[in-house]
C-alpha cells in the first residue's frame, strides 16, 4: 500500500522532514543546517552538506515506511543562488548574503529598477539572485558560462536528474516575468546571461519519477512521483489558509511577515511588497521584516540577567506602563530591515528617552515599535482586519492582545503554517477549511486601538 506523502523543507537553519498519510502526520523530524558567515556579507550553505543530511535522514526512516511513500515534494527557502562551474558546485548563497548591497543600491537609482520590479513582483534588494548575479558578473568572479541555480534545482537534480525550478520559487528570483511565467529576456540580457544558464521552469505540481538508482539506494519504490513544490514563504501562507480558511496571515518568529493569498497580483513600487506565484490564479503577496522575535532576543540580553526572566516578566512590564510608553519611541531595526525600507544597514534607535523613563517604558517601547512596524507591513499588503497569527511571539497571550490592539484586527491563533503542510495540500489538492470556530481569537480593545492609531500616525516620522 503506497499512500504516504513525504515533504522535505530546506530552510535557513534546518531541514525538516514530514510524512503524511490521509491528512495525518505520521513522522516529523528536524535536523539543523549550518550557515557559513564570512567577511563582506558572505552567507552561504554547502550543497554537499545539504545532500548528505537528506540522504542520512531518509536512511534512518523505517524501511516499511519508505516502501509506502508514493509522492515526494520540496519546500525551499527563497532567494538562493548556487554558481555551477563545469558541473561543479558547493556554495549556495542564501537570502541573508549581502555582498551585493552597494551594487543594488546603485541599481535602485536607475530607471530599470521600477520596471524590473513591476515585471517580476520581486523587491529590488540584495537578498535576490538578481542582485547576487549582478554583483558576481560586474566583478567577473565566475566564468562566462556559469550556470546560476539554487536550492530547488539542487534537490530536484538529486532526486530526478533534472535541474528544475518551480514557478513559485522562480518568481522570487527577480528573473521571472510574472505575466508570461518565463525567464525575462530583458533582465537576463541586462545581467549578460542566457536562459540555458538557469534552471528548467516547471509548474509546482508537475510530476517526475524518482531516479531508479536513488530509489534502490534509499529503498523507495521505483514509481515514486517527485514534485518540485514551491517556496517556503508561499507554502507557509498556503498551509495556514488550508488549515483555517483565512487568506491573510501574520507570522512572527525570528523574523516577521504579513502574507495574503489572492487571485490578483498586486504591486507597490514605493514600498515594494512581494508578489509571488503559487499556482494558476493563486498568488501570495506580502511584506517581510528582519525584526520579529530577534528584537525580543536582543531586548532580553539588555534588560534581564536571564533571558527567560525577561519573557516571563513581559506582562508585568506592560501592566506597569501605559500606552505610548510616555512618548518613548523605538525603531526596531536591530537586524537591518527589508520591507518597507529595504535597507540592510538600517539602525535601531530610541527616540525621546528621558530620565523619567524606566525599564517598563523601555520594554513597552520595544514591543510597540516592533508591532507598529508590523502594522506598516499589514497596511502594505492591504490585508483584511481578520488574520491568522502564528509563531513563537504569540506564545504570550498579552502579546496576542497587544497585536490585535495595535493592528486593529481580529487575530486568530493558528498553528499549522509549516511549509510541509502547504506542500501536502498543494500536491494533493486539499480544499480550505470552512470554519475557524475552534481557534482562539483576540479582538482589538476599541479604546486602546484608537490610542495606538493616533500614535501610529507620526510614530516613524
Amino acid at each position: 500500500m503506497t499512500d504516504i506523502f513525504l515533504g522535505i523543507d530546506i530552510g535557513t537553519t534546518a531541514i525538516k522532514f514530514g510524512a503524511i498519510a490521509q491528512g495525518k502526520t505520521i513522522f516529523y523530524h528536524r535536523v539543523p543546517l549550518k550557515t557559513y558567515n564570512e567577511d563582506g556579507g558572505v552567507r552561504y550553505q554547502k550543497a554537499s552538506e545539504i545532500l548528505a543530511l537528506i540522504q542520512n535522514e531518509l536512511q534512518t526512516l523505517p524501511i516499511s515506511l519508505r516502501k509506502r511513500v508514493a509522492k515526494i515534494s520540496f519546500s525551499v527557502a527563497m532567494h538562493s543562488c548556487m554558481p555551477v562551474v563545469d558541473g561543479k558546485f558547493e556554495q549556495v548563497f542564501i537570502w541573508s548574503d549581502t555582498q551585493s548591497m552597494e551594487e543594488i543600491t546603485v541599481f535602485k537609482q536607475t530607471s530599470d529598477a521600477e520596471r524590473f520590479y513591476q515585471k517580476t513582483g520581486t523587491p529590488i534588494h540584495e537578498m535576490t539572485p538578481f542582485a547576487k548575479i549582478l554583483y558576481f558578473q560586474k566583478r567577473r568572479m565566475y566564468p562566462e558560462k556559469t550556470k546560476w541555480l539554487g536550492l530547488k534545482e539542487l534537490i530536484m537534480g538529486f532526486f530526478t536528474g533534472i535541474s528544475a525550478i518551480d514557478l513559485s520559487t522562480a518568481s522570487a528570483t527577480g528573473l521571472l516575468n510574472l505575466p508570461t511565467r518565463q525567464w525575462d529576456t530583458e533582465i537576463l540580457a541586462y545581467l549578460g546571461i542566457e536562459q540555458e544558464q538557469l534552471g528548467q521552469l516547471v509548474a509546482p505540481t508537475t510530476p517526475f519519477l524518482i531516479k531508479r538508482e536513488l530509489a534502490d539506494k534509499l529503498n523507495f519504490l521505483p514509481g515514486v512521483q517527485v514534485f518540485a513544490g514551491a517556496s517556503d514563504g508561499c507554502l507557509a501562507a498556503y498551509g495556514g489558509y488550508l488549515a483555517n480558511g483565512l487568506s491573510a496571515s501574520l507570522t512572527i518568529g525570528t523574523s516577521a511577515a504579513v502574507r495574503q493569498i489572492t487571485k490578483t497580483p498586486s504591486f507597490d513600487w514605493q514600498r515594494q511588497n512581494f508578489c509571488y506565484y503559487l499556482t494558476e490564479n493563486v498568488y501570495v503577496i506580502g511584506a517581510p521584516s528582519n525584526n520579529g522575535g530577534k528584537v525580543l532576543e536582543w531586548a532580553s540580553q539588555i534588560f534581564a540577567d536571564e533571558p527567560m526572566q525577561f519573557y516571563e516578566k513581559i506582562p508585568d512590564y506592560l501592566a506597569q506602563s501605559s500606552v505610548g510608553a510616555k512618548g518613548l519611541r523605538f525603531s526596531p531595526y536591530v537586524n537591518g530591515e527589508r520591507a518597507p525600507l529595504w535597507k540592510a544597514n538600517q539602525k535601531a534607535e530610541f527616540k525621546g528617552l528621558t530620565i523619567h523613563h524606566h525599564k517598563a517604558e523601555m520594554v513597552r517601547a520595544v514591543l510597540e515599535g516592533l508591532l507598529f512596524n508590523v502594522k506598516r507591513l499589514h497596511e502594505m499588503v492591504k490585508a483584511p482586519r481578520t488574520l491568522a497569527i502564528s509563531g513563537g511571539f504569540f506564545e504570550s497571550t498579552v502579546l496576542c492582545q497587544l497585536t490585535a490592539d495595535i493592528l486593529g484586527a481580529d487575530c486568530w491563533l493558528a498553528g499549522e503554517n509549516e511549509p510541509i503542510y502547504g506542500l501536502y495540500g498543494l500536491i494533493n489538492q486539499v480544499t480550505p477549511k470552512q470554519s475557524i470556530a475552534d481557534l482562539q481569537k483576540w479582538s482589538a480593545n476599541q479604546e486602546k486601538q484608537a490610542e495606538f492609531q493616533q500614535i501610529f500616525q507620526t510614530y516613524f516620522d
